[in-house]
């Protein structure tokens, strides 16, 4: 549930803080006050695209915060979890900022987060239908999408899918290899050939990089033994061998600050350093020696080596490659052969085909059995509704039509419509007009908002923006005892003109614009009961109120 919006230099907004209620909230203003700000700053703080200059004039940045309450929302406790976003009080709290220069940044909970991520959390918190929604209907992706939602077959719509996915790319792959036959025996045997030679060379799948730099170091010890040797010997010959060597010096120069001790304590700190120097040398010299006494030189070593480098750059050379990528590249041909081989006689792949084929048909005959029974469901509910909205007369068919197999499933997915009795119902979008349309869509959403025990997003708030357009008198007040009734299981915002659907809300928000210091901004106030009866005049009588206007929206607030 949505709890509170901030928003702060946001087009014309300086700052607005808002609380939201349970149930069903209206929001009124007049034409070019800037209704559509909330939702539109609402929607940039779930993720949606900055499309525009929306940074108040004057200002370096707008900013967007969004407060959730999700104790009944699990599926975005489980994203929160799943992202280690969690809170221990189960509320979620959305900030998007927007800069002047078109930068953004985004947080969830206080950490920063990517604006796909707010999106991401987005679809699990609010739902936002406006007129463009209304058009959407008219696709039959978006038809196909709003049924498997009202059968609670969302999941079960991807894994069709997915399995036909799976299905489709084995199929090919399979019709590929039988028409190249001739083609893939030779670049089998190709293979062959590359990683035997490759696999001759003894290559480490795991490690090899490690096991290369060791070659290497050991390739340049042997290479250098002479002169490491040569090295050793006279490193030892001026340490301790030769006639002046450092130690011997080392030596008299601590016998002589012994004597000299004796006259002066002072001198115990360098006595004591220089005995310490003196063991490291010592220790340096043995070590020289011991390294000296078991070096050999290693000739055959070193050849053997030198030969197996040289094979490994021949072999890096032949193939392009490097020799550090050449294990990869052996794993590559390999891969490569085993799939070539599944085409064999053994018929592998047709058995994967065959399998990939079966799964994909328990998945659509399943999703099949669901959109059947859900189709009669739909449309009785949606003709239903339709008679409380002055389409007497009118009915909705959800049309199942068989097609081939496809991601899709295994049926297309039409919403016919007829206005009115004794029509032949007709594809949506040839013959609904735009206001029946509007209707329509209301009664689609309303219905499929009630299947709450298996809608996935059961849990959202519904914001409607001006999805009323081109409904009044009669028809306004259904609508609005539709939308009021929405409102006693979900959160609904609706963003509306007409009084009729005003008037029944259990929060009212009124929108206003005006001019301070030269600029021009807007505000929303909540309304208590009194200016309830001014605002719901205004929308019936104009800007000249008369005492016939407020009795008669008194009247409408008590109804």
């Amino acid at each position: 549930m949505l709890q509170a919006l901030s928003i702060r230099d946001f087009v014309i907004v300086d700052q607005l803080n808002l609380e939201f209620e349970r149930g069903y909230t209206v929001l009124t203003g007049e034409t070019g006050a800037g209704k559509s700000i909330l939702i539109d700053a609402l929607s940039l703080a779930l993720g949606a695209r900055n499309e525009g200059d929306v940074v108040r004039a004057g200002c370096d940045k707008a900013e967007m915060t969004a407060h959730f309450s999700l104790h009944d929302n699990l599926d975005a406790q489980a994203w929160l979890n799943a992202n280690e976003m969690q809170t221990d009080e189960n509320e979620l709290v959305l900030r998007r900022v927007i800069y002047a220069d078109g930068r953004s940044r985004a947080f969830i909970n206080g950490i920063g987060a990517t604006v796909a991520q707010l999106k991401e959390i987005g679809e699990y918190l609010v739902d936002i239908y406006s007129q463009n929604a209304h058009h959407s209907l008219l696709k039959l992706a978006t038809q196909r999408n709003v049924l498997d939602d009202f059968a609670g077959a969302s999941d079960l719509a991807q894994a069709v899918a997915e399995s036909f996915k799976v299905w489709h790319q084995l199929h090919r792959t399979r019709l590929e290899m039988e028409q190249n036959a001739s083609k893939y025996a030779d670049e089998l045997a190709e293979l062959r050939d590359k990683t035997r030679e490759l696999s001759q060379l003894g290559l480490a799948t795991d490690g090899w990089k490690d096991e290369w730099e060791t070659l290497q170091q050991e390739h340049s010890r042997l290479s250098h033994g002479a002169s490491l040797l040569s090295g050793c010997e006279a490193c030892r010959a001026l340490l301790s061998e030769g006639e002046i060597s450092a130690l011997r010096q080392l030596a008299t120069t601590q016998h002589k600050l012994q004597t000299l001790r004796d006259f002066d304590a002072q001198l115990d700190e360098p006595m004591a350093s220089l005995d310490s120097a003196i063991i490291q040398l010592e220790e340096v010299d043995r070590f020289l020696n011991r390294y000296v006494q078991k070096t050999e030189l290693e000739p055959a070593q070193l050849a053997e080596i030198e030969a197996r480098i040289q094979a490994l750059h021949a072999a890096a050379r032949k193939y392009r490659s490097t020799v550090d990528m050449l294990p990869t590249l052996l794993a590559q041909w390999q891969a490569r052969m085993a799939e070539l081989a599944s085409v064999g006689d053994d018929g592998e792949l047709l058995k994967k085909e065959a399998a990939a084929l079966a799964t994909y048909h328990v998945h659509a005959e399943k999703l099949s059995t669901g959109r059947q029974k859900a189709a009669q469901q739909l449309s009785e509910k949606v003709t239903a509704e339709m008679q409380r909205l002055s389409l007497a007369g009118g009915k909705f068919e959800v049309l199942l039509t068989p097609q081939e197999k496809s991601a899709t499933g295994l049926e297309q997915v039409e919403f016919l419509v007829a206005g009115h009795a004794g029509v032949a119902p007709k594809p949506l979008n040839k013959a609904a007009s735009g206001g029946e349309l509007s209707r329509i869509s209301l009664a689609i959403r309303v219905v499929t908002a009630q299947q709450s025990s298996v809608d996935r997003h059961s849990m959202n708030s519904m914001i409607f923006d001006e999805v009323d357009v081109g409904i009044g008198g009669g028809v306004a007040e259904v609508v609005g005892q539709l939308l009021k009734q929405l409102g006693q299981t979900r959160q609904v915002l609706v963003i509306t003109h007409l009084p009729q659907v005003a008037a029944l809300g259990s929060q009212h928000l009124r929108v206003s614009k005006s001019l301070v210091n030269g600029q021009t901004l807007s505000t929303i106030v909540t309304l208590n009961q009194t200016s309830r009866v001014e605002e719901i005049a205004r929308m019936l009588g104009g800007l000249e109120l008369t005492e016939t206007t407020r009795q008669h929206a008194q009247e409408m607030l008590a109804r």
